[in-house]
Order: structure tokens, then C-alpha cells, then sequence
């Protein structure tokens, strides 16, 4: 067994903080190296059952027995809606773990607690502890992750945790919680190579995460997939809230995210803080409107969709399927200044060709490789655009170039548009 030990390394004035720089660095060095991470290399680093994890937590003596969890799962979303039910449940007076993938910059992003992001010395320890244990089996790093934010909100003694699937549910790491309450966002298209090729297949997968007798809050999506869902809930005796029963509930809010889809996901939050409120975690309205206005500074969230700058318009945004990609443009046509600069990456498992069936023809598209190891390569990017006649298509080796040669062939009233993955906007950051 793990000894759930006081670390020593948050007390220990004797290490300088270059020593303690120097541990961290290494610390991550070997985790990402000894480990294999999805963020990295795609299907290969998953292992896409729950024994593994199970074993992590057992070392630990089951962390999660002693919180309460909110699970949310969905293809598109789940992050939005993490970040802002986090950031109402804190300014409700809660102490919130927040668990959310995949990092942007950094590694202590994916696990926070009231905004704050988990210390580089916990991690340190906590990886100590692990090369100590001699685990008899090999995790993957999403695995150990998991079991890292369980053990830290464990440590810190959260009220409450907010904890968004990795990839999937019904198989996710994640699923070895047993929450208070259940959530999906909504279902589409997305890792098809293993969730399966169909929406149903997905749904099925994604509906994994209900629990028995666990309330379930279904976001806005489609009808094949509500059906899916619904199913399982009521086999498992599940309380079922509809989100979109609570629309009359919008015109109480200013939502300070762009897009007309936040809606969708506040909708989803409004409904599982009704049902939080019948477990007497408390929230009102003013406290609602609070948790939205800080969202950025109680979670850190960084949204789909960021202006950078005004002119020329410049957004960020880190829609990565079809569906959201479809979802932003439709956003962008409502703000859209001047011609469109578009600059595009993406991950490799994704379907290109569909993604780039939907950007209007007459946009300027610059093709690039962001820095991560699963980037589409050029030569790809030059093959599958062939057959599009977009008003202008250039290729770059890395995100920054291409975001310059975007500003230099724009003007001031001009849009530039960084799309299609979390990597791509991680380049800028």
C-alpha cells in the first residue's frame, strides 16, 4: 500500500526552489516518458478498461470513497460545463476539486481546486510515492493522473468535485467514481475508431457514466441519442432531468462567453443546479450570475472561442470535431468583419475531410502543423485540400508562421479565425 503520508515536500525549507524547479522537471520527464499519454500519441497510450485504475486507487486507499462527485461526460461541452458549475459551486461557498483534460500549457492545469491548480511539490511527492509502491502492472498517464487528482482533493478535503471524462465514459478512468450526480452534455460524431461509428454507438458509450439510482442530466442533443440515454437511466433507475425543460430559466442570466452554444451548456448547468439544490448544495441566482462573471478566474477555463484582438478580429477557439467546428462557424457569421483568414490544425484520428467540407469556400485557409506529435503533416493537409477551391490555401511547419503570414496578408477590418485543436491554440500561449 501507498502510505497516505503528510508531503514532506511542502514543508521541507531545506529544498531550495531551484532544487524543487529541478525535481519538478524531472518528475514530469519521467511521467510523460514512463507513461504513454493519449495528448501525445493518440490510441496507442489508452488502456480502455478500468482495472488499472482500480489497482491506483486500492494503492491509495480508495480516495474517492471519502468525496462527492459530479460526473460529466459528452462530446462537445463537458468542459464548458465543468468549468462553470465549478465556478458557481465555489461562489456558493464550497471547497470545488475541479479535474478536467486535456492541458493546454501546463500539466497542473488538469487538477485545481477553487482556480488554484494543484502545487508542482504535491505532484513531485505524489510520484515518489508511486516509483516507491513498485506498481506490478503499467498505467497509462491518464490513469495515473486520475488517481493523482484523487488523492490531492482527498488531501484537501473537497466538498464537492467536478470531474470531466478523459475520452468516452462507460471505459474512461474516470468511471470509477460513484457521483451524486450524473451529467451529458450532448453526443456526436468523435473518436470513432473507438467509441464506435454510429451516434447510437457513441451514446451508448458516453451513457456508461450513469450510476443506479443517480440522478442523470441530458443536455440538448439528438433525438437517437436522447433515446440511447434515457434507456439506460431507466434500467438503472435513474431520475432523468431534461435540460431544455429549464429554457425559461435563460433570461435570468448574462452568459460572458461567446456563442450562441453556451446556451446550450448553461441550460445543462442551470438543470443540475436544481437538482444540487434538492441535495442541499445551495445556489440563487445572484450567486449564479457571480460563478459565470468569474468563470476565468475561479477555473482558469480558457473558452471555446477568445477574442484576441479587434482589429484585425482575431478569435482562438478549440473546437476539434465536425460538430463544434460547425457550431463555431456558425458564430463567426454572426461577427465576422471583412474576408476570413482561417488557421487550421488538427490531430491526425479526426476526419479532415468532413471538417473541411464545412468552411465557407470563399475563406483563406492556412494549413499548419501545431507542435504536437499527433498533427496532421502538411503532405496531408495538401492532399485532402486538393480538391476544395478556398479563396487562398498556403502550408505551414508551425503555428506561428502561419499565424503571421494570416496577419500580414489581412487587414484591419479582416477576421482571422485559429482553429481545430487544443494544441494549435497551446502554440499561441
Amino acid at each position: 500500500m501507498i502510505n497516505n503520508l503528510e508531503l514532506h515536500l511542502l514543508n521541507n525549507t531545506c529544498l531550495s526552489k531551484s532544487k524543487l524547479n529541478k525535481e519538478y522537471s524531472e518528475t514530469l520527464n519521467w511521467l510523460f516518458h514512463q507513461f504513454p499519454i493519449y495528448q501525445n500519441i493518440g490510441e496507442e497510450a489508452l488502456k480502455y478498461k478500468l482495472d488499472n485504475v482500480k489497482k491506483i486507487s486500492k494503492a491509495l486507499n480508495e480516495p474517492e470513497k471519502s468525496l462527492k462527485f459530479i460526473h460529466i461526460a459528452g462530446s462537445n461541452g463537458k468542459g464548458s460545463t465543468s468549468s462553470m458549475l465549478a465556478s458557481i459551486l465555489y461562489e456558493s461557498g464550497y471547497k470545488v476539486g475541479l479535474f478536467t483534460s486535456p492541458h493546454i500549457k501546463k500539466y497542473t492545469e488538469r487538477i485545481k481546486i477553487n482556480g488554484e491548480e494543484i502545487t508542482e511539490t504535491y505532484v513531485t511527492s505524489f510520484i515518489k510515492r508511486i516509483k516507491e509502491s513498485k506498481l506490478n502492472f503499467n498505467p497509462s498517464f491518464f490513469e495515473l493522473t486520475f488517481g493523482l487528482a484523487l488523492d490531492y482533493f482527498n488531501y484537501k478535503k473537497c466538498q464537492i468535485c467536478v470531474i470531466e471524462t478523459g475520452l468516452g465514459g462507460r471505459l474512461d478512468a474516470t468511471n470509477i467514481i460513484k457521483p451524486i450526480l450524473s451529467v451529458i452534455t450532448n453526443i456526436s460524431l468523435e473518436h470513432t475508431d473507438i467509441l464506435g461509428n454510429t451516434i447510437a454507438k457513441i451514446a451508448k458509450e458516453k451513457a456508461g457514466i450513469i450510476k443506479k439510482d443517480t440522478p442523470i442530466v441530458i443536455g440538448d442533443m439528438k433525438i437517437e441519442a436522447k433515446k440511447i440515454i434515457e434507456s439506460e437511466a431507466i434500467k438503472l433507475n435513474s431520475k432523468i432531468i431534461e435540460s431544455t425543460k429549464f429554457k425559461s430559466k435563460l433570461k435570468l442570466f448574462n452568459l460572458p462567453l461567446l456563442g450562441d452554444y453556451q446556451l446550450n451548456n448553461l441550460l445543462t448547468v442551470i438543470a443540475s443546479l436544481s437538482e444540487l439544490n434538492s441535495m442541499k448544495f445551495k445556489s440563487n441566482n445572484d450567486i449564479i450570475q457571480r460563478g459565470l462573471n468569474n468563470i476565468i478566474r475561479n477555473t482558469g477555463f480558457v473558452p471555446r472561442m477568445q477574442i484576441i484582438s479587434k482589429k484585425p478580429l482575431i478569435i482562438y477557439d478549440v473546437s476539434h470535431n465536425v460538430e463544434g467546428i460547425s457550431i463555431s462557424l456558425d458564430t463567426i457569421k454572426n461577427i465576422q468583419q471583412g474576408d476570413l483568414h482561417i488557421v487550421f490544425s488538427s490531430s491526425k484520428e479526426k476526419d479532415i475531410e468532413s471538417i473541411l467540407k464545412i468552411f465557407p469556400i470563399k475563406s483563406n485557409m492556412y494549413f499548419t502543423k501545431s507542435s504536437n506529435e499527433r498533427s496532421v503533416l502538411i503532405s496531408d493537409f495538401k492532399k485532402i485540400s486538393k480538391k476544395i477551391n478556398f479563396s487562398t490555401k498556403k502550408y505551414f511547419n508551425d503555428a506561428k508562421s502561419a499565424l503571421k503570414n494570416a496577419k500580414d496578408s489581412s487587414s484591419s477590418n479582416d477576421t482571422i479565425l485559429v482553429i481545430g485543436s487544443f494544441f494549435l491554440i497551446s502554440d499561441f500561449l
